[in-house]
């Protein structure tokens, strides 16, 4: 793979960055827009899509872009869709209103033709204040974006339904906290371990410190999948089990049978990416 370097150049607040124009050129990025089914009213939300359901799962469960479709449902939203692990960009910031990062499998500090650019879009994204919520991958690659560090985790693997504490004060007293955790699906490694200096964490595990974080009202991001439910886990542990020590795959096995609180998270997105939390 040709690697591609760019000259961005960071501090905990301030960027000098050539235009995300400059790096599609240089690049020969895409930016067509993949169409999209769901053409709900109101505000439009852009999806853009870090990873892919497996093939295997791909006859039975939804792709990672229409998962959020059915978590958020399918008339809250005009959405938009860019497959950005296909180098395919959105134009410019004036194509959606919201933004939303999904999960992959890849990992944010890989060296990948389409993170630079996607790197460049999050900063112009914070810079707009559109609002902007990354799940997973997409918690991480917006905390290297911005000026922190995410590392593959020395703690091992985080994998099933795990339980969280989230700050009220973002998450609201909807979402069960503080003594009684909010409980989530899982599937990661890797960790934000040093958030940037703009974000306040706002959740944390027993396993992840900063499980969600939060920067000035305008990007909200977790670590944890509300798009995942119980039969989704299985399925991955089934198609991408091998990665996972024995003892981790059983204890998420194990856990499965447990509910969590996707509702609870997905009404807090959608208040987010409307601002009806301002």
């Amino acid at each position: 793979m040709a690697v591609h370097f760019f000259p961005v150049f960071c501090t905990p607040s301030i960027w000098r960055k050539p235009s995300i124009k400059s790096i599609r050129r240089f690049m020969n990025v895409t930016t067509t827009m993949t169409p999209s089914s769901h053409t709900g009213r109101g505000t439009r939300l852009g999806i853009l899509q870090a990873g892919r359901s497996p093939e295997p799962l791909l006859a039975h469960y939804q792709d990672y872009n229409n998962m959020f479709v059915d978590l958020l449902g399918k008339d809250s939203f005009d959405y938009r869709h860019w497959p950005v692990l296909d180098g395919v960009f959105p134009d410019s910031l004036d194509e959606a209103d919201a933004w939303l990062i999904t999960g992959s499998r890849f990992g944010a500090y890989e060296d990948h033709a389409w993170i630079p650019p996607l790197e460049a879009l999050i900063r112009e994204i914070y810079a707009s204040a559109k609002p902007l919520v990354g799940i997973c991958f997409g918690h991480q690659i917006i905390a290297q974006a911005l000026g922190g560090k995410v590392e593959k985790f020395s703690g091992g693997w985080s994998v099933g339904r795990v339980e969280y504490q989230l700050d009220t004060s973002v998450f609201g007293t909807g979402t069960p906290s503080a003594d009684d955790a909010t409980a989530l699906m899982a599937f990661h490694q890797d960790q934000v371990t040093q958030p940037p200096s703009e974000a306040r964490n706002v959740g944390s595990s027993n396993f992840c410190k900063h499980a969600a974080l939060i920067y000035d009202n305008r990007i909200l991001t977790l670590q944890p999948h509300p798009e995942f439910d119980s039969d989704f886990i299985e399925g991955l542990l089934e198609t991408r089990g091998e990665i996972l020590p024995d003892e981790v795959k059983t204890r998420a096995e194990q856990s499965l049978a447990k509910p969590v609180h996707r509702e609870s998270i997905a009404t807090v997105m959608r208040q987010f990416l409307t601002r009806e939390n301002a």
